[in-house]
């Protein structure tokens, strides 16, 4: 994914990388300096037999199910049960195989919607969460609340990080997939100097 590869190629030349992707990677997607395995991480076996077969000092957990606001309004399930599965299965592997660190990205979605710079401390678990993102938005908040379980059982040290709207190299442009900087670049370049504006230009995003 987006956050990975950039976590790829920004650790490569410092550390010794397993890089677990769900599909086989080709050549030309690779990051050098980087071993890769592919693997279904929603799968407990693989899991396991992951932890068991390497020893890891810290877990990066960049994967997840991830599409654009196509889904977030037809299909919002698709960001719960899938990315639950793995951030539990992965959870629990790194506790019982005390891992150092890991570090989970989490999301800005369980935060309301405010003109105002916002804090980690802004938000409560007693606020509703923005109806479009309930689903995903409540799946976060869980796998943070996971983190802060495990945190407490043995040694091993989560960061939950709320990333916000990232944008960089190796980002997805597809418009059924990508957030809205991508798509946003990508109606630029492929207009015919035309474009369509929703509303009346006045909204902001962070």
């Amino acid at each position: 994914g987006f956050i990975g590869k950039n976590a790829l190629d920004f650790f490569k030349d410092e550390y010794e990388i397993l890089a677990v992707v769900f599909q086989p990677t080709t050549k030309r997607d690779k990051i050098e300096n980087v071993d890769y395995i592919s693997g279904d991480l929603r799968d407990e076996s693989f899991v396991k037999s992951l932890f068991k077969d390497n020893h890891f000092d810290v877990v990066l957990q960049c994967a997840a199910t991830t599409t654009g606001s196509k889904d977030v309004i037809e299909r919002p399930y698709v960001h719960v049960t899938d990315n639950a599965a793995m951030n539990s299965w992965l959870f629990r592997e790194a506790h019982l195989n005390e891992v150092e660190h890991l570090i989970f990205f989490s999301c800005t979605v369980m935060y309301q919607p405010n003109p105002l710079p916002q804090k980690e401390s802004d938000w409560s678990d007693a606020d509703e969460i923005y109806g479009n993102y309930f689903g995903v938005g409540n799946m976060k908040v869980f796998s943070e609340q996971m983190c802060d379980f495990y945190s407490r059982l043995g040694n091993t040290k989560f960061t939950a990080i709320r990333h916000s709207n990232v944008y960089g190299p190796y980002d997805k442009f597809d418009l059924d997939k990508c957030h809205v900087l991508p798509a946003f670049i990508n109606k630029i370049i492929n207009s015919d100097k035309t474009l369509d504006v929703w509303g009346d230009g006045s909204a902001k995003r962070d």
